[in-house]
């Protein structure tokens, strides 16, 4: 074999080695062998086009999986997934032919799981009887929080949190906050706000109708630095854990955010102070 013919080869096999093992991505996390008994809990990053992002708790008792509750947050706060369904709001039967709600169908695939937990680290998943959603975000998610570890309840109550401001601000807006707690945790959070004409403020923003950007030079659009405000609570969990730099409410702490936000984790406050609502 010609000397460049056989470094072609070598460099052949040594890509292919290093292709093989980087290919590993977060949502193929293997489940440890051993499962210390606790509760487990991840959610998704960021929204679905329809507006949910997934979430997933697990108890481990005596080594095993014990119960799983695959849920979701919308991005518009307020009722968890599976709440906001059995009220009638989600309607896959209805408008989309279903089988079975989505609820009804979650369940399912958790009790799938539960009986199959071999299932977990499988390159293909079964069929399961009765759903037809799509159930790898529910398998993804279950290998995160098992490879994370036991992370225990938060400190929250579960449910749907607001708190709205009681007077509107200089430029006319009367700011309100939307949170979903699950599993005592943040997992959605909606900073919005409404005018004397009962118009939204991220869908008046998102219009062209605010445009901080173009007559206020500033670095994104109020929407857009809201969700990184939205983002930041999400993270920390803590709507006292942020250091203002100036008596107007600025913050160095939140990266791509130049606003005012002492007014949303007021707001934030005061709703967890509150508790969950009735909605």
């Amino acid at each position: 074999m010609r000397k460049g013919s056989f470094a072609l080869v070598l460099l052949t096999i040594v890509l292919t080695v290093v292709l093989v093992g980087c290919g590993k991505s977060k949502a193929e996390q293997t489940v440890p062998p051993a499962l210390a008994d606790g509760t487990y809990f991840a959610l998704e990053d960021t929204y679905d086009d329809n507006g949910w992002k997934s979430t997933i708790t697990i108890t481990v008792s005596g080594g095993a999986i014990s119960a799983i509750d695959w849920n979701g947050a919308s991005v518009n706060g307020g009722l968890d997934k599976k709440s906001y369904d059995k009220a009638g709001n989600y309607n896959m039967v209805k408008y989309g032919n279903a089988i079975a709600e989505w609820y009804e169908q979650a369940q399912r695939a958790e009790q799938f799981l539960l009986n199959n937990p071999d299932q977990l680290n499988a390159a293909k998943i079964d069929a399961i009887s009765g759903v037809s959603i799509e159930v790898e975000p529910m398998f993804a998610l279950a290998r995160k929080a098992l490879a994370a570890g036991p992370v225990g309840k938060g400190p929250y109550a579960d449910g749907p949190y607001w708190a709205s401001e009681e007077d509107f601000d200089e430029a006319g807006w009367k700011g309100n906050i939307s949170m979903t707690v699950i599993n005592g945790t943040i997992a959605a959070v909606n900073w919005n706000g409404v005018n004397a004409n009962g118009e939204n403020k991220k869908e008046y923003d998102k219009a062209g109708k605010y445009n901080m950007v173009k007559f206020g030079n500033a670095i994104a659009e109020w929407y857009q630095q809201a969700q990184k405000v939205e983002e930041y609570l999400i993270k920390t969990q803590d709507p006292a854990a942020i250091a203002y730099k100036d008596s107007e409410g600025h913050t160095d702490a939140i990266s791509g955010a130049t606003i005012s936000v002492d007014g949303f984790f007021n707001l934030a406050s005061k709703a967890l102070a509150n508790g969950p609502t009735q909605q």
